[in-house]
């Protein structure tokens, strides 16, 4: 995935779905596809269990805000460690979900998010799923101000359009293609920020996610929810932008596959 020319940087994204159980596949992912920078969500481990050893030996530096058996999120890099910027998300002090962590590193702004699932709606935990989207989009605000090269990256969980499903109709009433959580999606591209992957595959038929159930991987039923959204300074380096899909069908994968933008240095 990495050039190997220096010409480039390669930021990825990878839901894991828990960095314990998924360690041989984060490992024989990042070692087959060499991404400059990798923000994972979902590694369900508390600080003190996370890995940073076995990254470490094959030439990641990390840092990472971990919770007890849920969400949690870390950014990695390839010969150099992240600067850490901010970890949570203005608005709500009693809010302890671990889902939102922000780096400086190879002179780009990178912020890595697990955005709630909303699921079920209506209720309390859709209405936290809109509030952290307020949130998320005042500080996306800020760093756009800031007027820096960066990208806000991870599972947003929101199916942005209907082309980005295999079929609108199966999840209708799910909280990730609600009108609300739509709307709040598109106001962060309304407010100047560049979704990568949806500006190289406007037509949608492109997959992050294959549920475990129903065949959803052999029948090829997946949905878009992890996105990259980029920054005019860095938008105007994008090169390239994609889905390493072949990771979702190796052995006990992850129901997500890896996610990532190729920007020019």
């Amino acid at each position: 995935m990495s050039d190997g020319t220096g010409g480039a940087i390669t930021i990825a994204s990878f839901n894991v779905n828990g960095i314990k159980a998924r360690l041989p596949r984060l490992i024989e992912w990042l070692d087959e596809t060499r991404p400059d920078v990798a923000c994972l969500q979902e590694i369900k481990t508390q600080d003190e269990g996370f890995p940073a050893a076995d990254l470490a030996a094959i030439g990641y530096q990390a840092i990472w805000h971990g919770q007890k058996g849920f969400n949690g999120v870390a950014i990695l890099a390839r010969g150099e460690t992240p600067v850490e910027v901010q970890r949570g998300l203005a608005g709500e002090p009693e809010d302890e979900q671990a889902r939102y962590l922000e780096a400086c590193v190879f002179g780009i702004r990178v912020a890595g998010i697990y955005l709630p699932n909303g699921n079920p709606q209506p209720g309390p935990k859709f209405d936290y799923k809109l509030r952290w989207m307020e949130r998320l989009a005042a500080r996306m605000a800020t760093i756009y101000a800031d007027e820096v090269p960066a990208v806000v990256i991870g599972d947003y969980n929101v199916i942005p359009d209907d082309h980005d499903i295999w079929d609108p109709r199966a999840m209708a009433d799910d909280a990730l293609m609600q009108p609300q959580s739509r709307a709040a999606y598109r106001r962060l591209l309304g407010a100047g920020w560049t979704d990568a992957l949806g500006l190289h595959n406007p037509r949608g038929g492109v997959w992050t996610y294959w549920d475990y159930q129903a065949g959803a991987w052999q029948r090829d039923h997946g949905f878009r929810i992890d996105h990259a959204l980029l920054s005019p300074e860095l938008a105007d380096r994008l090169q390239a932008a994609g889905v390493d899909k072949t990771f979702r069908g190796r052995e006990k994968a992850s129901d997500h596959a890896p996610v990532w933008v190729r920007v020019a240095r």
